[in-house]
């Protein structure tokens, strides 16, 4: 198969998620992928100019090596939100020479570049497969422009002739939006068990930041939205009479400044370590140091309300309790007995840490095992490719009668 993939942020640069180890597994069987992206984070990183031409990488991989994605970004302007106009101008005229030049057998699309990509695979006949993995138009850093992202999402929806989830409330949202429950379909987040293996040593990272064994380490490891909650969590750090409770974050993002600013207000160098981004094949050594991981985020948010970060996944194949806020789709996903604790808000994060001694957290290292065994890649991707298939050949048939 040949696989067209649009999307509006960034493939290179961000840590892999769904999609990613997706076509990476489809290229590594043989099939042909190409994405088109965007240079979403340009403000904080990249080159500094006005207008960035077309760039085409190619032999592309993230997390499984000798997979070949071939990425296009088409050009754009560097302007605050005249590079969102500029770029629905440029993946539309890239998406019609994609289709004329690579030919693709069917078109994935992601996030509000979605509607883009079904519109052209309509005039074109090819099938189009709408993916979620969050709810895109609450992520649009112009709120002005959210209802706008909406429409668009209800309009993708009547195009696709399949929509994909990666929940099960994602999936009650969409149907909600407007999506067929016949076409709608969830797709669960998969494990790669030989990289995130609960064997690996942490003791190297834990030397590396100073951590004795006494130490009781949380980590947190992603983009650092100011809807993260860490801050909250570092603030009641900086509060805590407790200088062998620690908060190890990597990742980068809109929080980090302020982060930064916590840590030297409160004199937190020891106890907040702020990793910044590390390569993908070290994070499982990061996760291994630890003794609990966080998802603090505000349970107000609507960004947050109806999906689950692929990361909990793979803490919990490190054997790792987690401690989340009660979000919905992350309750509907893992329940109240699989590993999870819940707490209400961010702030309330390290008082459930401290309740957690030895015998409870042995427990839940058990049952996140015990949860997450049924999710390999392997199994994940036979699914994905067998839905590909089926749609390609649906369209087949229709264009045929």
């Amino acid at each position: 198969m040949k696989i067209l993939i649009v999307q509006s942020s960034d493939w290179l640069k961000r840590n892999p998620v769904q999609h990613h180890h997706l076509a990476e597994m489809l290229s590594l069987r043989g099939h042909k992928i190409h994405v088109i992206d965007f240079e979403v984070i340009w403000r904080t990183q990249g080159r500094r100019e006005v207008y960035s031409k077309r760039k085409v990488f190619k032999n592309v991989f993230k997390a499984h090596e000798h997979a070949k994605i071939t990425v296009i970004r088409p050009s754009f302007l560097k302007i605050p939100l005249l590079d969102f106009i500029s770029l629905a101008f440029s993946q539309k005229k890239e998406i019609d020479r994609q289709i004329r030049e690579f030919t693709p057998n069917v078109i994935i699309g992601f996030s509000i570049s979605a509607y883009l990509a079904g519109r052209a695979a309509k005039r074109n006949h090819i099938p189009f497969i709408y993916y979620w993995i969050d709810v895109s138009h609450r992520l649009i850093p112009f709120k002005l422009l959210s209802p706008i992202g909406w429409v668009l999402e209800r309009r993708t929806i009547k195009l696709a002739n399949k929509v994909l989830t990666i929940n099960e409330k994602l999936k009650e949202y969409v149907i909600e939006m407007g999506a067929s429950p016949r076409i709608t379909h969830v797709l669960k987040a998969g494990i790669d068990f030989k990289h995130f293996d609960k064997n690996i040593n942490g003791n190297i990272i834990r030397k590396q930041y100073g951590f004795t064994k006494d130490d009781f380490v949380l980590f947190f490891m992603g983009w650092l939205y100011q809807f993260s909650g860490l801050k909250e969590v570092a603030l009641e750090l900086a509060r805590l009479n407790n200088s062998k409770i620690k908060l190890l974050i990597v990742g980068e993002g809109d929080a980090y400044a302020e982060l930064q600013q916590i840590q030297e207000k409160y004199k937190l160098g020891d106890r907040l370590i702020l990793a910044g981004q590390k390569p993908y094949s070290q994070i499982p050594a990061y996760i291994a140091a630890s003794d609990i991981c966080l998802l603090p985020a505000y349970t107000t948010e609507k960004v947050m309300r109806d999906i689950v970060p692929m990361k909990m996944h793979e803490y919990m194949s490190m054997g790792k309790p987690i401690i989340s806020t009660r979000l919905k789709g992350v309750m509907k996903e893992f329940g109240e007995n699989n590993g999870v604790v819940y707490v209400d808000k961010p702030e309330d994060v390290l008082k459930k840490a401290i309740e957690l001694d030895k015998t409870k957290l042995k427990n839940l290292e058990i049952k996140v095992l015990n949860f997450v065994r049924k999710y390999s890649w392997a199994n994940i991707t036979d699914e994905f490719e067998e839905i590909l298939k089926e749609i390609i050949e649906e369209k087949n048939a229709a264009l045929n009668r």
